[in-house]
């Protein structure tokens, strides 16, 4: 039976620069280590099955949850961009089971209603602290979760938790929170995590924007890397069209994009000669990254997006919408906290009901929050 001495053994045939178990920086409160789990897949387990982690099946992405079942979720892209970054991990003979764990916390901070979501409580919290979805995924996970008598929250390692606060990609920015506000990059294991978060959003908003009709084929021949990979597939497959013609080329994009993450960072890893954890953290540049020439045809995409996805009039619409739920159910909570179920108003005791009632509402799904806007702005709707 493989036991996790076995298992941090087994470690030590990854590369030098990969973040082992057993030098992990440990856990806020001391617990005895598993039998038969490393510390990194323990933590992967302990998120897993949170109520955070639940939640994001009803959370959004881009799209609504009641808009369709065939559009992602929080939940749908997170297990996507835990794939990918394994994928990735694997090939870099870093530590997967990191990778792993990272990869299913990286939003679990996330808001009801996507980015218009969050704006709504970055805006009601201005004078209170703000809001941002990395600082609340870390609240989540070491503090709002309740699973243990020993200790509040679900007692990550220090490598989880980093990797949380320190998510960064174009829709985030880290801020600086003890104890991670440390100079430099973050290990090789969270670079993996954010490149494969914006493989995953960028083409699979792609995927799901034409699955909506809001984007046309003729306009993606705004998008380069879209027309060489229709190209090449019409060459091969004539007849391709359809669902079956979306997915070869989405499945093309992600993996052509994958293989140029493998071949930079093996290039970056040799060029700054990482040869241990720490050599990556003391370089300021990301390792983990693509050619200039593959960010180029990224950001083409990004802006063909931003243009014709993200500020759709229907998307805006809905954002707005959601703004506008967002700020109703706030103020009127905070007009009487007394509406508050019975669990969260124990937390006005000690709390600032700002943070209180922010907490409530960024932990909420979609469709509980929208229910709840229904319960208390519809005059027939039972509360």
């Amino acid at each position: 039976m493989l036991k996790r001495k076995d298992i941090e053994k087994k470690e030590e045939l990854l590369a030098p620069y990969a973040q082992k178990s057993r030098f992990s920086k440990g856990r806020c409160h001391k617990e005895p280590e598993h039998d038969y789990r490393s510390c990194y897949q323990r933590d992967k387990d302990r998120i897993i099955y949170s109520t955070a982690f639940r939640r994001l099946e009803y959370k959004t992405q881009v799209f609504v949850n009641h808009e369709g079942d065939y559009y992602r979720t929080r939940l749908t892209h997170t297990l996507e961009v835990s794939q990918i970054a394994c994928s990735i991990a694997r090939a870099l003979e870093l530590n997967e089971d990191l990778v792993e764990a990272l990869s299913l916390a990286h939003d679990l901070g996330h808001t009801p209603f996507g980015h218009s979501g969050e704006d709504a409580l970055h805006e009601l919290m201005r004078d209170y602290g703000g809001f941002d979805h990395n600082i609340q995924g870390l609240r989540v996970v070491d503090f709002l979760e309740e699973r243990y008598p020993d200790f509040p929250g679900l007692n990550l390692t220090h490598e989880v938790r980093e990797g949380i606060i320190k998510h960064s990609t174009p829709f985030d920015k880290p801020r600086a929170v003890i104890p991670f506000e440390s100079k430099g990059s973050p290990i090789l294991e969270i670079q993996v995590v954010d490149i494969a978060d914006e493989i995953a959003y960028d083409n699979h908003d792609l995927d799901d924007g034409i699955t909506s009709g809001l984007l046309k084929e003729e306009d993606l021949k705004q998008v380069p890397m879209w027309v060489v990979k229709e190209r090449a597939l019409k060459a091969k497959f004539p007849n391709i069209k359809g669902e079956m013609k979306k997915y070869q080329i989405i499945r093309s994009l992600i993996n052509e994009q994958v293989t140029e993450v493998l071949n930079q960072t093996d290039a970056n890893i040799k060029k700054f000669r990482i040869h241990k954890v720490q050599d990556a953290v003391n370089i300021p540049e990301r390792i983990v990254t693509v050619s200039k020439k593959m960010q180029s045809s990224r950001e083409a995409m990004r802006q063909f997006l931003m243009q014709n996805l993200y500020q759709h009039y229907r998307v805006v619409r809905m954002s707005n919408k959601a703004y506008r739920f967002i700020t109703s159910l706030f103020n009127n909570y905070l007009e009487k906290p007394e509406q508050l179920p019975p669990t969260t108003q124990k937390r006005l005791k000690k709390d600032d009901k700002y943070r209180v009632i922010c907490d409530y509402i960024a932990g909420m799904t979609d469709r509980y929050a929208l229910d709840e806007y229904k319960k208390f702005f519809e005059p027939y709707e039972r509360v």
